[in-house]
């Protein structure tokens, strides 16, 4: 299953930035492998210094922004499994600012941090592996809007590119 077969009213459209990050041909796993070796090249290649920058005050750090990562993947695998379940009950967004100061992530090394994620992107790749394509396609309802299984998946390596390219521009 490629990216391009995501049909419009899969999403809302707010997720069509992270989505449309990805190349139109990839598959979803070949996706999450990608997006799993670049972000762990990346995340690794930071110097010490940028870790716990801010561009702003109230801007998140660096490893804070990588927790974000991590935690965004957790929330929608959980939708992506519920709804690939057949889960029909509408699943509730959350705030992603009250997760950061809770996560403690600028007390984190930078090799826990990558540990963390990639114990969190084999634990999805594994269950997106064991999904048929049938129940990938299943349309659930999360933060109010519609949303199939696959497109739930699909944000999460999008999700971390657009991080990438924001840490790029902002704080390197």
């Amino acid at each position: 299953m490629n990216r391009i077969e995501l049909k419009s009213n899969e999403f809302d459209i707010y997720y069509k930035r992270y989505i449309d990050k990805l190349p139109e041909n990839i598959s979803l796993i070949q996706s999450f492998l990608q997006g799993k070796k670049n972000t762990i090249r990346f995340f690794s290649t930071i110097p010490k210094n940028k870790l716990e920058y801010r561009y702003q005050d109230e801007k998140w750090s660096v490893k804070e922004i990588f927790q974000h990562l991590i935690d965004t993947e957790r929330i929608f695998i959980n939708r992506c499994f519920r709804i690939a379940r057949r889960d029909t009950t509408p699943l509730s967004g959350f705030d992603q600012n009250i997760y950061i100061n809770p996560s403690g992530a600028d007390q984190k090394s930078i090799e826990n941090l990558i540990n963390e994620f990639t114990i969190n992107r084999e634990h999805s790749i594994n269950f997106l592996n064991s999904i048929s394509p049938e129940d990938l396609c299943f349309i659930g309802n999360a933060s109010g809007n519609a949303i199939s299984s696959r497109a739930a998946a699909f944000v999460i390596p999008g999700h971390d590119i657009w991080h990438q390219e924001v840490i790029k521009e902002r704080y390197l």
